[in-house]
C-alpha cells in the first residue's frame, strides 16, 4: 500500500484577518514528521502597525486575547527571529514550499478548524487550493470523541466549560488544548498559540490518535460540521439528587 501523508496547518492571525504566523507539518500514518515549514509572513508580521496581531479590545488585560497579550506575543516572535527559531518568508516562498510538498507527498490537508485557517490563508494569498483532499481535524475529533461518556466525564472532572452567553447558553470545550489532553491522558500546559508548537504538541497527537483507530478514507468521511447546539451543557449534564440517610432528629 502506498504511503499516505497528512499536511497539518496552523495559523496565527492579525486584526485584519490575515496570517502573521504560518506552519505546516507533513506526517505519515505512524506520526513521523517528513517535512515542516514554520515562518512569519513578510509584509504582514513585519508591518505590525498596519497588521497588528489579533486581540479582543473587550478582553481583560490579563486575558490571552487582550491587547497587552498581543503585544507580549509580538515581542516573543521578535525574539524567535533574533535567536533563529523562526524566519521571515514571503507569501510566494510559502506557496513554493507547499507546491513542492504536494508534488512530493500528495498529502491530505487538515487543521483544527480548517475553514478558519483556510479563510485566513486566502485573505493573505497563501494557496491551499493545491491540496486535492482535506478534512477538518476539529470536526472529526468531535465526531469521534466529543459526545462520548469518557470525554464528557473528562470535561466534568476538569471543569472545561465555556462561559455562558448573554442568552444563557453554555457549551463544553472541544478545542485542541482540551482534546489533546483527553487523547494523550496528559495534562498538557496551555497552548502557546504559536503555529508550529500548536501543531507539534496538540494537533498531531489528536491526528495520530485518530489514525490509529481507523482507515484514512473513513477519517476523511467521518467529520460532521461542528454545531455548538450539539454541545450545550444542559443537554449532556443533568443534576441528580443524592440520597442520604435521615438523621436521628428527622
Amino acid at each position: 500500500m502506498a504511503k499516505q501523508f497528512v499536511a497539518t496547518i496552523d495559523v496565527e492571525t492579525t486584526q485584519d484577518h490575515k496570517v502573521a504566523d504560518f506552519a505546516c507539518v507533513i506526517t505519515d500514518r505512524k506520526g513521523r514528521i517528513h517535512s515542516q515549514c514554520a515562518v512569519l509572513v513578510d509584509g504582514i508580521f513585519t508591518n505590525s502597525e498596519k497588521h497588528p496581531l489579533f486581540f479582543d479590545s473587550s478582553a481583560h488585560s490579563t486575558a490571552l486575547w487582550s491587547k497587552k497579550s498581543a503585544d507580549r506575543r509580538y515581542g516573543r516572535y521578535c525574539k524567535m527571529v533574533e535567536n533563529g527559531t523562526r524566519m521571515v518568508a514571503s507569501v510566494t516562498a510559502i506557496n513554493r514550499w507547499m507546491e513542492r510538498a504536494v508534488g512530493k507527498y500528495d498529502p491530505i490537508l487538515t487543521a483544527y478548524n480548517l475553514s478558519f485557517d483556510t479563510t485566513k490563508m486566502t485573505n493573505t494569498g497563501i494557496d491551499h487550493t493545491i491540496f486535492s483532499r482535506r478534512f477538518c481535524l476539529w470536526h472529526t475529533a468531535c465526531a469521534k470523541w466529543g459526545t462520548t461518556n469518557a470525554y464528557k466525564n473528562f470535561v466534568m472532572e476538569n471543569h472545561y466549560f465555556n462561559p455562558p452567553t448573554k442568552l444563557g447558553n453554555m457549551t463544553y470545550k472541544t478545542n485542541a488544548e482540551v482534546m489533546a489532553r483527553f487523547v494523550t491522558g496528559t495534562m498538557l500546559p496551555d497552548e502557546p498559540h504559536t503555529a508550529l508548537e500548536d501543531i507539534i504538541d496538540y494537533e498531531l497527537p489528536i491526528l495520530n490518535a485518530l489514525i490509529k483507530r481507523g482507515k484514512m478514507q473513513d477519517i476523511i468521511d467521518s467529520g460532521v460540521a461542528y454545531n455548538w447546539r450539539d454541545y450545550q451543557a444542559k443537554d449532556h449534564y443533568k443534576a441528580c439528587l443524592l440520597y442520604t440517610s435521615p438523621s436521628p432528629r428527622d
